[in-house]
């Protein structure tokens, strides 16, 4: 029986030969001596060095995504983004201690929100109708440009004015602590509107690129790091860091336990101390941000103790199995918590319909007819997916804020040439990392958090009675996706290999970038285009 395998040498700098493996009445190994490697400049030990510690995909991501996501959040007129005028006004509430939700008077029914400078409130009011009201093509989207600028380089004032925001009251102040900070320094260093929306946005961004940047080195040295990388530069995913939203840190936790469960589970590699505490923290939070993602921030529990990064990984202690679940304990109490404090807010979401909707949304309503009637709720449920999965498909590349501009074609091909590949190299996840049971556990827990997408839409934003579940958007299901394609990797055996029956790897990674690299400047220069003129 003759064996070949083909490697590398330990500093990756060059290829060695094929080892052969020859078993007869005795085994023998031959490996000759490696191929002589290039001498490595000052420049390429650099390089190399700061791939090791921080990986490939790790530093490209903080490259790309810094790059796109300030485009975005300069090319973005101000309060473009999804509900930027709510979520700005959320996270100004914050940054000035408001963290419970705040009702406030409305002639038209129950409302929650606070207040904003009056300044600030003059650029949302002017962006809101600019957005509604857009001009027929081949005219650009933004009307008059220089009111923009006139209305940001006005000064914040002191005097402010009550705003309505009962969408985004509803959310925990935890995803809005980065903008909230922006905030803080904006009006620290005195900037004008304008510049305090930018600040802002870029406190945003930087804790995505800090979050999703650690998240991916968790993944240095395995090439599944591509696959998570290609979710993180979705064209949405950057549009969205860019712009004020809670869905920033929402979607930046959501990437970094899935990272942390493909490394301590799918891979069966141990977690280093410091991505333990990640995986604790994570834990309690996520569930916090987004009441739809809870499930899937209880996966870190499913990861077998000696893999944590406690004691010596061969004998575990009691506490060290228990402190995993103790965490998931903590982020299902606040998880539970703030679902309590919220609920009163959902009485006031029929008030970002149309005026002859409100009053029509109505939670209780909803769930009782889930409860007594749920064939009625499976039949509305199949109905939205016949009306709406070509769309939801296209938002989960990109639907670029309140402007609705879609991504073109060619962003969704380069994507998915990005997904093909990146999967295509992932490594082989072998039973030991994760168990059968263990695996079904995840795919489960991602089916759940679907599920609870719609239901939640269903009673939140959907009137009574209606044909669909509305609000669904495809950027819903980015938080997922890690997870729900290593459940696919975990099944499905098939890689990429070339003519010498290896993994393509530096090849892969090459396309990955270059591909994403399209995708986004695509969907740039389309929004650019029609946004802009």
């Amino acid at each position: 029986m003759t064996v070949r395998l083909a490697g590398q040498n330990p500093d990756g700098t060059a290829e060695s030969d094929i080892v052969v493996i020859e078993a007869n009445e005795s085994t023998t190994v031959t490996t000759p001596e490696p191929k002589p490697a290039a001498p490595a400049t000052g420049l390429r030990r650099a390089v190399i060095g700061v791939e090791r510690r921080f990986g490939s995909a790790a530093v490209v991501f903080v490259l790309l995504a810094g790059i796109f996501g300030a485009v975005w959040s300069v090319l973005t007129p101000p309060f473009w983004g999804h509900d930027e005028i709510t979520q700005f006004s959320r996270a100004y509430q914050v940054a000035h201690g408001g963290f419970l939700p705040e009702k406030i008077h409305d002639d038209r029914g129950p409302a929650w929100g606070g207040d904003v400078p009056i300044s600030i409130d003059a650029l949302m009011n002017y962006a809101f109708q600019d957005y509604q009201d857009n001009p027929d093509e081949p005219e650009p989207m933004v009307l008059d440009p220089h009111i923009y600028d006139q209305l940001g380089a006005a000064s914040v004032s002191d005097e402010t004015k009550q705003v309505w925001f009962t969408n985004t009251a509803a959310y925990s102040p935890v995803p809005y602590l980065p903008p909230a900070l922006g905030i803080r320094v904006a009006e620290a260093l005195d900037l004008s509107v304008g510049g305090m929306v930018l600040a802002t946005r870029w406190a945003g961004l930087l804790a995505y690129l800090l979050i999703v940047g650690f998240a991916l080195r968790v993944l240095r040295g395995h090439r599944v790091q591509w696959l998570a990388f290609t979710v993180a530069v979705l064209p949405i995913a950057l549009f969205q860091a860019g712009t004020v939203t809670a869905d920033t840190v929402t979607n930046a936790l959501a990437l970094l336990v899935s990272a942390l469960v493909v490394k301590g589970l799918f891979l069966g590699e141990r977690l280093t101390k410091p991505e333990t505490v990640a995986a604790l923290a994570a834990t309690v939070l996520l569930p916090v941000c987004k009441p739809t993602y809870v499930l899937i921030a209880m996966l870190p529990v499913l990861i077998p103790a000696r893999r944590f990064g406690f004691g010596d990984g061969e004998r575990v202690a009691v506490w060290q199995r228990v402190l995993p679940w103790a965490a998931a304990g903590v982020g299902a109490v606040a998880f539970a918590m703030w679902m309590k404090i919220a609920a009163p807010t959902g009485d006031g979401m029929s008030l970002m319909r149309p005026e002859k909707q409100w009053g029509t949304v109505r939670p209780g309503d909803q769930l009782h007819g889930i409860l007594s009637d749920p064939f009625h709720f499976l039949r509305v449920f199949g109905d939205s997916i016949a009306r709406r999965d070509q769309l939801w498909f296209t938002q989960f590349f990109g639907q670029l804020g309140f402007s609705y501009v879609e991504v073109p074609a060619l962003t969704i091909l380069a994507g998915l040439l990005a997904f093909g590949m990146s999967l295509g190299v992932a490594e082989r996840f072998s039973p030991s990392g994760a168990s059968r049971s263990r695996t079904w556990l995840v795919l489960l827990t991602i089916a759940a958090s679907v599920a609870m997408i719609y239901v939640t839409l269903y009673m939140s934003f959907t009137p009574v009675g209606y044909f669909m579940i509305d609000g669904v958007q495809g950027r819903y299901f980015v938080p997922l996706a890690v997870l729900g394609l290593a459940v696919l990797l975990r099944w499905v055996p098939l890689r990429l290999t070339d003519a010498a029956g290896r993994v393509p790897a530096r090849a892969a990674a090459f396309t990955v970038v270059a591909a994403t690299s399209v995708a986004l400047i695509a969907a740039v220069v389309k929004y650019s285009t029609l946004v802009w003129g």
